[in-house]
């Protein structure tokens, strides 16, 4: 089994008299870090002949962006942790795919301790413009609206994970377990043992809670039998980068068309990611488009507003849904981020929420244990759940009603919307409602993001 991070200074002191290897290398790790930082990239595996049970407060299913926030907001908290990863760690932090973060995100990330280093390698906008196809009305938002903050941020994923990992590599209370499967959780009255399978091999983790970060797939919310309710739409998402030659960039666009919305959000360096959508039949099509036509193609939907552009990634596909639980919880058992819902991709919200999930949750839990209370018990659970359902689902319910309006030619609703955006644009009050909504700074606020 892999357990990561152990501290390797205090490992390589008590293997050094039984293994040769630490003989040799223990004076480089005293005096050489980038030594140590090798080494722990390396993950060393535990033995067979050690116990294959292990004990633990809480195990976190999911080593993404969200299960990762999770551990790092309870990285004081004394609890034991184990997050369990499908995948080695630098396959799970390889991903580019880029996100929209909202300041409530960075203010959560400041909160854990880590927003500076994320700071200066990710997008940041000033500015937002909303738009209905050619339809000169346009709503734009600018800091002046929300003073002292940044619109919002764009990052890429591999930024982001690689970042957290790094900032968990120093928790002596958390651990990895990676690359392990899940194949079984049995839960009792004081406790639930989680069954890992790692190479070949079966590990149980007895523990207080199990935390499912795994996915809008999730095979913990399977084991657990808690059904999901929502919708597949009849669009995908098209989603890459390019470069152009726009002379700003520091404004996000939400350009909205009757065949879905069109997300474009500016990352470092004079590039955009770009999230289009369109009807199934479409976004394939536009996928397997040659360059040239494509590219011709976007700058005709863009108004030419990003000048000359380059595309420097590939093309990605996927299908859109809205889903949410009928319970993020049960005995022993939450559900955070995409394991819990799923959203329509049109402004930015889905990552946002699950970050949100995961600093209420570490709120919640940390009360729980200053209290001397279990935190697996249902009654301290249902203080999450309460928080967060209601929350997401005024979301999910905006998002969709985003889209249904827009991805529409039907008069009425097209004479409807446009009416919207013209009081959107001249009545400041809707106009601050409309953006703190969208930019996570309605509803409770958790405490690591309290300033």
């Amino acid at each position: 089994m892999i357990l990561v991070p152990r501290s390797l200074f205090l490992l390589a002191f008590k293997c050094r008299s039984r293994h040769n290897i630490y003989r040799y290398i223990y004076p480089y790790i005293i005096f050489s870090k980038k030594i140590a930082q090798i080494l722990v990239k390396q993950q060393p595996e535990i033995s067979q002949s050690q116990s294959s049970n292990l004990d633990c407060d809480l195990v976190i299913v999911g080593g993404g962006i969200v299960g990762a926030t999770l551990a790092a907001a309870l990285k004081n908290s004394n609890l034991n942790i184990i997050i369990i990863e499908a995948r080695p760690l630098e396959v799970a932090a390889a991903k580019t795919q880029a996100y929209a973060f909202s300041p409530l995100s960075s203010r959560i990330y400041e909160g854990i301790g880590i927003w500076d280093k994320i700071f200066p390698h990710i997008g940041k906008y000033s500015n937002i413009s909303l738009s209905d196809a050619d339809y000169s009305q346009q709503v734009k938002f600018n800091q002046k609206d929300l003073p002292g903050e940044h619109l919002g941020y764009v990052a890429q994923h591999n930024i982001v994970l690689g970042i957290l990992q790094k900032h968990l590599a120093d928790c002596d209370n958390i651990n990895w377990v990676c690359p392990g499967e899940v194949k079984n959780v049995t839960t009792e009255k004081n406790s639930s043992t989680v069954e890992v399978e790692l190479n070949g091999e079966q590990r149980f983790i007895t523990t207080k809670l199990v935390i499912g970060a795994d996915g809008a797939r999730s095979h913990i919310r399977n084991l657990a039998g808690i059904k999901t309710r929502g919708w597949k739409y009849w669009q995908s998402c098209v989603a890459f980068t390019i470069e152009h030659t726009a002379l700003e960039n520091n404004t996000a666009f939400e350009r909205f068309w009757p065949s879905g919305p069109m997300g474009v959000l500016p990352l470092p360096g004079n590039r955009c990611q770009i999230v289009w959508t369109n009807p199934h039949a479409e976004a394939k099509a536009l996928a397997e488009l040659n360059e040239a036509d494509f590219l011709a193609k976007l700058t005709t939907y863009t108004g030419g507003s990003l000048g000359n552009l380059k595309l420097v990634s590939k093309r990605m596909v996927f299908p859109v849904q809205l889903m949410q639980c009928d319970r993020y919880i049960k005995p022993r058992l939450a559900l955070i981020g995409d394991a819990a819902h799923c959203c329509h991709p049109v402004g930015g919200q889905g990552l946002n929420l699950g970050i949100r999930d995961a600093a209420s949750l570490a709120q919640v839990l940390q009360t729980a244990q200053q209290k001397g209370q279990d935190i697996g018990e249902i009654k301290v659970l249902k203080r999450y759940e309460g928080w967060r359902k209601i929350e997401n689902l005024a979301i999910l319910g905006f998002t969709d009603l985003l889209d249904r309006m827009f991805s529409n030619s039907w008069l009425p609703v097209v004479a409807l919307r446009r009416t919207g955006l013209w009081m959107m644009s001249y009545l400041k009050p809707l106009k601050i409602f409309a953006l703190k909504l969208m930019t996570g700074l309605l509803g409770k606020t958790p405490k690591l993001a309290q300033r």
